[in-house]
């Protein structure tokens, strides 16, 4: 039983038709041929009539994703219409014009309806969904076979979710993290079966499982503590998706970020999360899947910068079977909680489970920090360039009561590529968990752990020092007394004491 503390936000329009659709200019030519006693067969004699200014409305069927709730744009194209007259020569002179339209966007002919011109495109057929999966390449690292501790990274989706499991091997991971779908969107398209089928598969190829190592992240979209209906049911079921999807995938742990309170009280935002996560494991379709509350890094209105914050959702969760913590480093070190000396280390954890309890700490986001202690900024480093240092990873890869537990890394992996672009290197990521992985069993007194220490904290120093002097300088200016701002007065010739500040 977990230790209990006392509870201390357009549619758009479709684009109107251009309003320059002046009259056109017709030029025909046509003979009129005499009439003779004998009937003589039709004539027919083309006539054209040519438009620079004439439009035809045609509203393609654009195949989209599924991930958008946005309207279809109507799209106007340019058409060529072409007249013909038929002449019956059979004496009266009867004239019968016939109409036909061609597109002259892109060449395609089209079918008139009748003589006002309306045009009926042809329907596109919609293209088949393939499956896409990525390009197997031989892996940056090979995965550590009988390591204590399951240790990988954030990986992508791209293609079809069972792609993560490509990316994973690649990387040497043995666990990862990856978004359920776009992560930034509310409307998705259902998750492809045959995708997840090919996740399942490969799991079962590589030896992974994903009930142990798997910490897929939510939405950044969610906001669990809305109090605004609409909202609530909109982060709900973005929610519930995401669960209804991991227990689909065989997938037991789901981290997300608890929420903000700025619509709302503290409290009264705490008990919408318990709310929401109640109902949530009610749902059949979420099986057994545990909810994850992320550590935050910020106070305010976010909740979950302190642990007194999860403690009060968890104390509100009806199964606590079903709902965990994930420790982020980098977010509790900006919080204020220390990790960096081993016995910071041991009071930090020692805190965690007097207040929250270690039963329910699940999982770890691995990252070191841009920003000092207490800075309250969400910045990640990569492992031993920040201020956190490698000690503080030291200390938590050889904490025996955490093996096994899934570990990911959320470190930057951008760099700058020869023409001077932002590029990703999956490298980093390799590196970073070797990296982690040889601490394990290393003597920190060594001289192989002080040089390799020292060279990382190099690595990172200007980093350190620009965001440093942010936070001292905001720090600085924060402290100063708030100056009112001047009375001004609503109208010329008003008394003082109308005005507003």
């Amino acid at each position: 039983m977990a230790k209990k503390i006392p509870n201390t936000s357009s549619d758009s329009p479709l684009s109107s038709p251009p309003e320059n659709t002046a009259s056109a200019t017709e030029t025909a030519a046509v003979t009129q041929p005499a009439v003779n006693d004998k009937k003589r067969k039709a004539e027919t004699i083309p006539r054209t009539r040519r438009s620079t200014a004439q439009h035809v409305d045609i509203e393609d069927d654009v195949e989209g994703t599924g991930e958008s709730s946005e309207p279809k744009q109507r799209v106007i194209k340019k058409a060529k219409i072409t007249e013909e007259v038929e002449i019956d020569a059979d004496g009266d002179g009867k004239v019968t014009a016939k109409t036909s339209v061609k597109k002259t966007a892109r060449g395609k002919k089209m079918k008139a309806i009748d003589e006002g011109n309306d045009v009926e495109d042809k329907p596109k057929p919609k293209a088949k969904t393939k499956t896409k999966t990525a390009k197997i390449e031989p892996p940056r690292a090979e995965r550590t076979k009988d390591i204590k501790h399951r240790i990988g990274a954030h990986v992508s989706i791209a293609g079809g979710v069972h792609n993560s499991i490509v990316n994973m091997v690649y990387i040497g991971a043995n666990a990862f993290a990856l978004f359920m779908k776009n992560q930034r969107k509310w409307e998705s398209a259902a998750m492809d079966p045959e995708h997840a089928k090919l996740f399942i598969q490969g799991c079962k190829d590589h030896s992974i499982n994903a009930a142990e190592c798997c910490l897929p992240h939510g939405s950044y979209l969610v906001n669990l503590a809305h109090p605004d209906p609409v909202r609530k049911k909109q982060a709900y079921d973005s929610f519930l998706d995401d669960l209804t999807r991991c227990h689909a995938l065989g997938i037991r742990l789901y981290n997300f970020h608890p929420g903000n309170a700025n619509a709302t009280t503290r409290e009264e935002g705490i008990r919408i999360i318990a709310e929401n996560l109640n109902r949530a494991h009610a749902d059949p379709t979420t099986g057994k899947v545990v909810t994850v509350l992320e550590t935050m890094a910020s106070l305010g209105n976010t909740i979950g910068g302190t642990f007194a914050d999860l403690a009060a959702i968890i104390n509100l969760v009806n199964d606590k079977s079903r709902v965990g913590v994930c420790l982020d480093t980098c977010h509790v070190f900006a919080a204020g909680y220390d990790l960096r000396s081993p016995e910071a280390y041991a009071e930090t954890i020692e805190k965690f489970d007097r207040e929250i309890g270690l039963e329910y700490l699940k999982a770890f986001h691995v990252n070191d920090s841009k920003a000092p202690l207490a800075s309250y900024r969400d910045m990640h480093a990569r492992i031993g360039t920040g201020y956190l240092g490698l000690q503080a990873f030291h200390n938590l890869m050889n904490d025996e009561r955490f093996y096994g537990l899934p570990m990911v890394l959320e470190t930057p992996i951008d760099t700058i590529d020869e023409n001077g672009k932002k590029v990703d290197d999956k490298g980093i990521d390799a590196r970073e968990i070797k990296l982690l992985e040889s601490l394990v069993g290393m003597d920190n007194k060594s001289d192989d752990f002080k040089a390799l220490s020292a060279r990382l904290q190099d690595e990172g120093a200007s980093e350190r020092v620009r965001v440093g002097d942010q936070v001292q300088r905001k720090t600085i200016k924060d402290a100063k007394p708030k100056k009112k701002r001047a009375a001004k007065k609503k109208a010329e010739g008003e008394d003082d004491e109308d005005t507003e500040e």
